[in-house]
């Protein structure tokens, strides 16, 4: 039997993540693919696979293209995912990753995806209000919005969950930030041009970045932590500031770090650590999914490797 999934989480704008492979590669010439590889993705969808590779019962909602979700349905059944997703006419947008391994660079070519209306979106909210019932306790609202929703979405949703007493994680950008921030989602993980973005300032050190962050925590936010690539990442609370430094590791996508991240922050909290040990395994779990094509992890003990590795140092307030 299947257990109740403690967690959900919710996916708007899910997209196939197709990586190719091409050596040398060279605009507006003929390239050759090495290998290529297509997983189903999307930022929620992500942090769902990482999860579930860590033991943790997962649900899985947002909106999918009907007529392409066969990779959806193969991953949700290897990792044991509870599929509560609407299906809507249409593709799920496709997002192209050519990796050039021989010059250390990524390009990305991102399709448009799916339209959605609101009766969609209230379908994904009634699967929302059933998980709730279910006994889902944690959600994490991940992601872009699709053509079609209202910037509010994720506002809303949270509004609603906190009313339910759910604790709400927020990954996500641009409008859909800055009117999520006004419910107060409990953990929100931008990285440092989106919280510049966001705040509408330059943030050219851990100061400002620890000041940005702050006022957001006085704003009823329990925990931002901000990625920063090979620079770390800062995780600020009421009480503390911390910086994690990871090791050098060997990268060969950047296709899911930030996704792992808020699925190790979240595995940490639930474990009841404390910030400085939330910053050190959500950092091993990002270093995880660097060295990986597509949504998955390596084993536990080299997650666990990873965060003995991590250096973390507190930032006098």
């Amino acid at each position: 039997m299947t257990p109740a999934p403690h967690i959900a989480t919710v996916t708007l704008n899910a997209s196939i993540d197709q990586t190719a492979s091409v050596p040398n590669f060279t605009a507006g010439e003929v390239n050759r693919v090495a290998w290529d590889q297509s997983d189903a993705g999307g930022k929620g969808v992500n942090v769902a696979s990482f999860l579930a590779d860590f033991g943790h019962a997962i649900a899985v909602t947002g909106v999918l293209g009907a007529d392409n979700q066969e990779l959806f349905l193969h991953l949700f059944a290897e990792k044991g995912l509870i599929d509560r997703f609407v299906r809507v006419r249409g593709h799920t947008r496709v997002n192209v990753k050519v990796i050039d391994d021989a010059r250390h660079q990524v390009t990305d070519i991102n399709f448009p995806g799916v339209s959605v209306g609101s009766d969609d979106i209230d379908a994904v909210g009634a699967e929302i209000e059933a998980l709730v019932e279910e006994g889902a306790e944690v959600f994490v609202l991940s992601g872009s919005l699709p053509a079609g929703a209202a910037p509010t979405a994720y506002r809303d949703m949270t509004t609603r969950l906190k009313a339910r007493g759910c604790r709400v994680v927020l990954d996500t950008s641009g409008e859909a930030l800055v009117r999520a921030i006004e419910a107060a989602p409990d953990a929100i993980k931008p990285n440092i041009d989106e919280l510049a973005e966001l705040v509408r300032y330059p943030l050219t050190d851990e100061w400002s970045i620890v000041g940005a962050a702050r006022n957001l925590v006085r704003r009823g936010i329990g925990l931002v932590a901000v990625s920063m690539g090979g620079r770390g990442a800062i995780f600020v609370t009421a009480d503390a500031a911390v910086h994690a430094a990871p090791p050098p590791v060997r990268v060969r996508s950047t296709v899911g770090a930030g996704d792992a991240m808020v699925a190790g922050i979240i595995h940490a909290e639930l474990q009841h650590h404390d910030v400085e040990e939330c910053a050190r395994l959500a950092t091993a779990f990002a270093l995880g999914a660097l060295g990986e094509i597509g949504p998955r992890l390596p084993p536990r003990d080299v997650i666990e490797a990873y965060a003995h590795q991590v250096t973390t140092r507190r930032i006098a307030a």
